[in-house]
């Protein structure tokens, strides 16, 4: 089994040097950027996905 984790893409609060915790704030576009690209990247390497836990924050 692998685990692979992955990261949010750049917050809007993230810009202003901010922490979040459990604030819901968007993605930037850059974020928005970050996060297809991450998804670009496991397309590319064939990577089969079984299971995904994921938040309910707009930036997951």
């Amino acid at each position: 089994m692998k685990l692979i984790l992955l990261r949010h893409g750049e917050s809007e609060w993230n810009l202003l040097n901010k922490f979040t915790g459990w604030t819901d704030v968007g993605l930037t576009d850059k974020g928005i950027k970050e996060a297809k690209f991450a998804g670009e990247q496991l397309l590319k390497k064939n990577i089969i996905i079984n299971s995904i836990y994921t938040s309910l924050l707009l930036r997951s």
